[in-house]
């Protein structure tokens, strides 16, 4: 397949900080029938939302809403990172370039919307014709077309034969399906339109919508799904603007789940409160900062362009990255290392960062650093720009940040310019040229390491930061087809390899999913687990 398939930018999947109003939670409502267990759990967040149009944002506080609302094709049950199908009746393919699926028979929208193979193929139709540098369709990379063979049934017509990923792109934040009778064909559509038509056909349903500040949701009695009835009739989430208000207020009852994101120092001692429950997942989310190829210094459009005094320059910044400082000072050990682009627990990870750069065991190396400038001939200290985004990635990014800029200037090769600037003005500047190295998290669609080689380093990815290596392009679309499993792993190790070698991005820090609930809350390990997606339906109390 050619690069220019391709050519479908992704966005980001992380976690925010957003503005909350002070709001009365809704009280208990009965019960919307079927096996649901009543009752009303208060769940609180920092994460924002961007858009409940699953064309028109990529991030995790929006995928976190559509986990719960919208309906998929395959879904991954409580517990385990592997795709089953959802409202499919089966999934499978029927030829080396046909994905086919059958739904179940007689699937509706809460809005009494038959849900149809039509609504299927009106979905990845508007994902690819929308394209929006906000949404996920650069997953469909693979896809050529979607074909209604009747009420039920739907063909996917892949580019590439025996795609080993494109189950799990079915359940991942391009996946939602949509009522083609609600949404539009070729524009995002409004949060509030959305709501108004009660489009969702998921575990539960929007009720009440305050932007970024408070959604109630209500069970669906109608999902007829992989993951069953939700356990809790009524669910209220609340967003905070600061992380301190949101531990405060699941310390004192006052909200049932704290999940994301809390302080380190927080998580440290809520664990030693007894009126509250810390409960550890599996982690999948990585810190990496990512240089703009163009605007960094010595990049393709600056005065002074020079490939090679670029290379020296993201080297050098590897070299004196210190890793165990981040993890240890500012985050407890709740984040920990990270030496390559897959994080370690998948198959393929391996840690090419660690030998390359540094001292070769993990350790800064500023003499290395020095030697490699010196010889490209850049003169030292370099300013150099860098942005981050204070409270997106949790209340201690400041403290991340600050550590990096002290590793750089105390080598004396560098003068830092830190600058942070709030995600919905961040998000549109990064991808306009206007950051030459920039913090940016990553929290998976799905639990394989194409999610963390496809977004970053095929040709026009969702980046926008204008890395492209052929070689490396072809390489991440041939293991996603490759069917032996160590051939694909030689191959995502490969990936690697050459991706350290260009340094697109420096990767360093892994974290695990962390949720503090009240006492009296059940439920929270069967959601916190390795498909990395929080579903409020697992959840109940008392």
């Amino acid at each position: 397949m050619s690069s220019a398939s391709t050519n479908r930018r992704r966005s980001l999947l992380a976690v925010a900080g957003v503005s909350v109003a002070a709001l009365a939670l809704a009280g208990c409502t009965a019960s919307s029938g079927g096996d649901t267990a009543g009752g009303t759990l208060t769940i609180g967040t920092t994460e924002q939302i961007t858009s409940l149009d699953p064309a028109g944002s990529y991030d995790n506080g929006s995928f976190a809403v559509m986990n719960q609302v919208y309906p998929f094709l395959m879904n991954s049950p409580y517990g385990s990172p592997d795709v089953e199908p959802d409202i499919a009746e089966s999934a499978e393919f029927t030829a080396p370039t046909e994905y086919t699926v059958k739904l179940k028979p007689g699937l509706k929208f809460a809005n009494g919307n038959d849900l149809t193979a039509s609504d299927v193929k009106f979905t990845f139709d508007r994902q690819t014709a929308i394209a929006d540098e906000n949404g996920p369709s650069s997953l469909l990379y693979n896809l050529e077309s979607t074909e209604v063979v009747d009420d039920t049934t739907v063909v996917f017509h892949l580019l590439s034969e025996n795609d080993q990923i494109f189950p799990q792109i079915l359940s991942s934040p391009v996946g939602p399906i949509v009522d083609e009778d609600v949404f539009s064909a070729d524009a995002v559509t409004a949060d509030d339109d959305i709501v108004k038509g009660n489009a969702f056909a998921g575990q539960y349903v929007i009720t009440s919508y305050d932007f970024n500040n408070l959604i109630s949701y209500k069970a669906n009695a109608d999902y007829d799904g992989l993951l069953g009835a939700a356990k809790t009739d009524t669910v209220n989430v609340k967003y905070y603007t600061d992380a301190s208000n949101l531990k405060l207020d699941v310390q004192e009852g006052n909200i049932d789940v704290a999940n994301r994101t809390l302080s380190a120092t927080d998580i440290e001692d809520l664990r030693s409160n007894d009126k509250v429950k810390v409960v550890d997942g599996p982690g999948g989310e990585i810190r990496y900062l990512v240089f703009n190829f163009n605007t960094m210094p010595f990049g393709a459009t600056t005065p002074e362009a020079d490939p090679a005094k670029a290379l020296a320059v993201r080297q050098a910044i590897a070299d004196l990255i210190d890793r165990d400082a981040i993890s240890e000072d500012v985050y407890k050990g709740t984040f920990t290392p990270l030496y390559s682009y897959v994080p370690e627990g998948l198959t393929g990870a391996n840690e090419a960062l660690k030998g390359l750069y540094g001292d070769g065991n993990g350790a800064p190396d500023a003499d290395k650093a020095a030697s490699r400038l010196k010889e490209a001939g850049v003169t030292t200290p370099l300013p150099i720009s860098i942005q981050y985004v204070a409270e997106r990635y949790g209340p201690s990014s400041s403290d991340e940040y600050a550590i990096i800029k002290e590793n750089l200037e105390e080598s004396g090769l560098f003068t830092v310019d830190l600058q942070s600037t709030e995600w919905v003005q961040y998000s549109k500047d990064r991808t306009a040229d206007l950051y030459p190295a920039y913090q940016l998290g990553w929290f998976p669609d799905y639990s394989d390491a194409d999610n963390y080689l496809t977004p970053f380093f095929l040709t026009e990815n969702f980046l926008a930061n204008h890395y492209d290596n052929p070689e490396v392009n072809d390489l991440i679309l041939e293991q996603a087809v490759t069917v032996d499993p160590a051939e694909r792993e030689a191959l995502i190790g490969e990936i690697q390899d050459k991706v350290a070698a260009d340094l697109s991005t420096i990767p360093y820090m892994q974290g695990a999913q962390v949720a503090v609930t009240g006492a009296d809350v059940q439920g929270t390990e069967d959601t916190l687990d390795a498909s990395f997606k929080f579903r409020y339906a697992a959840l109940s109390k008392g």
